[in-house]
């Protein structure tokens, strides 16, 4: 062990503050909580793989810091942590285990799967014993740490300007989006500066994406039984390190270069006006339970890092089903979150987040508290209040489903909508009503604290599941591929596959499914709320009936960009549905409508229509046979904020049944005359500009949707 400078150098030269590893004059400022532990010792990982040692002098607030001279940039590093092995109370530090920094910049290198890795003696021959310590170098098996310094030129930078209401989410993969682009250059695809390529932005732009939500970069720990396998964690929702971006998603190199790589991709993108948004998983991490791998906060002070169980602290008290669950109710892993969050608005300039099992961030001895600290620390942070929050509201422990409970500020995933949208287009949704309060904003989930439209996140599909494409096709997951037996993915699935499992050369079902495709995506962008996208849908992608693709790196996640035939033809129609929206405010209308109206004598702001050309009665709203749904949207006032206006009304036909109806169309207090905007049986959707009359009758098939525009003498 490498002996530190004199004892005087030392206390002027160390810092508690900041966290981690910090470039000074001279060497380099080392910071890392480990409040259980007895010492910690800095590594310095040589080029020959030798290792450097210096143990940190100084401990305060649980805070082991010291100065360390002639470290560059570049290096690689890692920790040893000292203290108690005593996995019956919760204590598992072993200095014989090579660590990751919490606070680490960049990491470079996956972990092995080898018998030294893990802090309890393992013979893979043998069952464990996880309370022996294991005396095994874990280092040659280790990713490490790299020493980085913020050198990145962000002259020029402007963050895009999007309002909620005007905002579409598109989620994506950042290696899955371009793998198979034939216009991204081969050496870029699958990395950041990949996704940055103007092929991407042009598509983007032309789908009238304002955000795109990347699923998680932070540094991927992948799973022990997929190492086992040969196989990822492909959708990296198992984080390693929370301040670095996944390191195999750059095409410039591994030792920091990771980081310019990601800001240049960011800076593109405000470029071109595009909010990027991360998917983050604060709520476990990739070291598993008491039986999984020893690479960070486990070995540093598993009792401070994670949630054990009251009475019995050698297992995890686990609400995510990962195994383990971080203690954010614990202040230092609170700053952990909070600074991590921070890291990224301040010096890696994205716009916002989702939150993956977000209750779990929330809960205070094991019970949710969306008043809590960490919640009320987001709220009041001024970097954190002013970016886009959204939250997964749901967990899987005791009280974990909080859809419409959360705060002003945020925004929440909407499974309701995503269910309704399903059900209803399938025929099996228990009448209209609730079709109707998604389509208006889901008032009745979001409306406490004067929350408004733009609280509800809608979607139909999202990584997790179906691609539309595939939710129209398959009435059963497939997910042999995953080699589980097919028994991982949800067996509920609100599907149907018109009548043949999968691919059909049947051109009467490729229709109906093509179709229903235009239809759900018209509910998806005309409703009230924020629409999120999963990347392909718009052209119709599928994963073969796969709806757990979680460890698919292969074609069977990645976009394909074969763009042809019917599947050209869902692309169009995507493009007009979203045109719509974008040229009419009455689709992204910032409030919530409430069926006044918006002028002394006029028609109501929103109404509700029945095959009659009536407005609904309540014996009608409670009519579980009833599929079919006319939504009147007046148009709306000019706003003094945003200086825009639109001279349109609409009325949205939804029609789920499976035969032709006769629809009567509302009478001339509310148009002078219809215009035929799109029809969901064309191809494209749009329909040549037909002329309706007030009160007049006209046919709907089965299973279609109409957009009709309202003239006014």
């Amino acid at each position: 062990m490498t002996a530190l400078p004199s004892q005087n150098y030392a206390q002027v030269n160390n810092r508690p503050d900041p966290l981690g590893v910090t470039i000074v004059d001279g060497g380099v400022n080392v910071a890392i909580f480990a409040e259980n532990s007895t010492a910690v010792d800095f590594c310095i990982r040589n080029a020959d793989g030798s290792e450097t040692r210096w143990r940190l002098p100084d401990k305060a607030r649980g805070i082991w810091h010291g100065f360390v001279p002639g470290v560059e940039v570049g290096s690689r590093y890692g920790f040893r942590v000292h203290g108690e092995w005593n996995p019956l109370e919760g204590h598992r530090h072993n200095p014989n285990k090579f660590l990751i920094d919490p606070y680490a910049k960049a990491i470079d290198g996956n972990w092995v799967l080898h018998e030294a890795v893990f802090g309890y003696k393992q013979d893979m021959t043998k069952p464990a014993d996880e309370l022996i310590m294991d005396t095994r170098d874990s280092a040659p098996f280790m990713p490490c740490g790299i020493v980085v310094k913020d050198d990145f030129d962000w002259t020029g930078d402007v963050k895009p300007d999007v309002r909620w209401h005007k905002t579409v989410i598109y989620e994506a993969h950042v290696k899955g989006m371009t793998m198979q682009h034939p216009d991204v250059p081969e050496h870029l695809r699958g990395t950041y500066a990949g996704l940055a390529h103007e092929s991407i932005i042009n598509h983007l732009h032309s789908i009238g994406v304002t955000a795109i939500e990347l699923l998680p970069i932070h540094q991927i720990g992948h799973e022990e039984h997929l190492v086992r396998m040969g196989m990822t964690n492909y959708w990296g929702y198992n984080t390693l390190g929370f301040f670095a971006p996944h390191h195999a998603y750059s095409s410039s190199g591994h030792r920091g270069e990771q980081i310019n790589e990601f800001k240049q991709m960011v800076k593109t993108f405000h470029q071109n006006g595009i909010e990027v948004l991360l998917d983050v998983v604060y709520n476990h991490t990739c070291e598993g339970g008491p039986l999984g791998p020893m690479m960070s906060f486990k070995g540093i002070d598993n009792a401070s890092y994670y949630r054990l169980v009251d009475d019995d602290p050698q297992h995890y008290f686990d609400t995510t089903g990962c195994s383990n669950t971080l203690n954010t109710y614990h202040p230092q892993v609170m700053q952990l979150v909070l600074d991590s969050l921070r890291y990224w608005v301040s010096e890696m300039h994205v716009d916002g987040f989702r939150f993956d099992l977000a209750p779990s961030l929330a809960r205070i001895n094991h019970d949710v508290d969306l008043a809590g600290p960490l919640m009320q620390a987001i709220a009041q942070d001024p970097v954190l209040r002013t970016t886009k929050l959204i939250a997964e509201p749901w967990d899987l422990g005791t009280g974990g489903y909080q859809v419409g409970n959360y705060p002003r500020i945020w925004s929440e995933w909407n499974d309701r909508f995503r269910d309704t949208a399903r059900d209803f287009w399938r025929g099996v949704a228990p009448g209209i009503s609730e079709l109707a309060s998604r389509m208006s904003g889901s008032s009745d989930l979001f409306v406490d604290e004067d929350r408004r439209p733009r609280a509800s996140i809608n979607f139909v599909t999202a990584h997790d599941g179906f691609t539309m494409r595939d939710l129209v096709s398959f009435n059963q997951k497939h997910n042999e591929a995953n080699r589980e037996g097919n028994r991982d993915g949800n067996d509920h699935n609100n599907s149907w596959n018109h009548g043949v499992e999968g691919e059909t050369t049947d051109a009467v079902i490729n229709q109906l499914r093509l179709q229903q495709q235009r239809n759900m995506t018209l509910m998806l962008l005309l409703a009230s709320g924020v629409p999120m996208i999963t990347a392909g849908d718009e052209h119709g992608r599928t994963q073969g009936g796969n709806n757990n693709a979680y460890c698919q790196d292969t074609p069977i996640s990645w976009v394909d960009w074969n763009i042809e035939g019917d599947r050209a033809e869902i692309l169009n129609s995507f493009r007009n549905l979203m045109q719509l929206r974008k040229e009419h405010p009455a689709f992204h209308h910032r409030d919530y409508r409430w069926g006044s109206p918006t002028l002394i004598g006029g028609p109501k702001d929103i109404a509700w229509f029945s095959r009659t050309g009536l407005e609904l009665d309540a014996e009608e709203w409670l009519d579980t046979e009833i599929k079919t749904l006319g939504m009147f949207i007046n148009q709306i006032a000019q706003t003094e904020v945003e200086n825009e206006s639109s001279s349109c009304s609409f009325l949205v036909i939804m029609h789920s049944g499976g035969e032709s109806i006769e629809f009567t169309l509302p009478d001339a207090s509310w148009a002078t005359q219809w215009h035929i905007e799109l029809d969901t049986t064309l191809p494209g959707a749009k329909s040549p500009d037909l002329k309706m009359q007030p009160g007049q009758t006209m046919r709907v098939f089965a299973r279609s949707a109409l957009v009709l525009r309202a003239a006014h003498a």
